[in-house]
This record gives structure tokens, sequence and C-alpha cells, in this order.
């Protein structure tokens, strides 16, 4: 069993992009499930499907965007709050990612947002990680 969720997540996507790999099935949970959304919306996932043909757990298959050279878009992954310290910020002080070609993922009160979305909307939460 794994102890931290989201590290796992985005470890098995960013060796997945390293690879080549399109799919990458995941234990689910609701949180993942939030957090692979926006990542969809990001552009940096094609697909997500919930799975629940393989026995008791529900398992969710995401799918990796390649662009047409064969590339992920996927390129890093940085984990910024951790369960032995949660770090949280408040919209101001977010920050763009590789000059705004990334993105920072913040579990807020009203969801998982992106740092363009906290500053946006003035909401500010725990910094689960950034993605470029």
């Amino acid at each position: 069993m794994v102890n931290d969720r989201v590290g796992d997540f985005i470890i098995r996507l960013q060796n997945a992009a390293h690879i080549g790999k399109r799919e990458v099935s995941v234990p689910y949970s609701a949180h993942i499930a939030a957090i692979a959304k926006k990542l969809k919306e990001l552009g940096f996932l094609m697909t997500t499907e919930v799975d629940i043909e393989d026995g008791p757990q529900k398992t969710l298959i995401v799918t990796l965007t390649y662009d047409e050279h064969d590339r992920a878009k996927l390129r890093g992954v940085k984990r910024i709050s951790k369960p032995g310290r949660r770090l949280y910020a408040p919209y101001t002080a977010v920050h763009r990612v590789k000059g705004g070609t990334g993105a920072r993922i913040i579990s807020s009160p009203v969801g998982v947002i992106s740092d363009a979305d906290a500053r946006k909307n003035h909401i500010g939460g725990e910094e689960l990680f950034e993605i470029w």
C-alpha cells in the first residue's frame, strides 16, 4: 500500500512519459481523479477512465498526450507538499511555472485548481506539485 497517492501518481506519469508508454493505471481515489481531470484540462492527459473490472478495487486508467513527433507533452514533475510537510500558499504567493509553459496544481477549498485559476479567482490552498 502506498502512503503518498499523489506522489505515486505523478511519478507513474513521469516514468511512463520518459519511456514512451501511452497508458498508466493507478488505484482509484476521488482526489486522484480530480487531479487527473485538471491535468486533462491543461492538456497533459488525453483521456481518463475508471475501470471497475479489475477485482474489488477500482483503477483509474489515464492516457498521456503526445505531439506529432511522438514526444510526451509531460516533461517533468516536482512534488511540493509531501505527507511529512504540507505546504500552503495564498494566491499572492502562487507564481508561474517555467514561464507559463507548466502549471502548479493546488488543492483548494473549491477543489483541485491550477496556479492560473488560483491567481484569477483569488484562492489559495495546498500546493501539491508542479508539472511542465
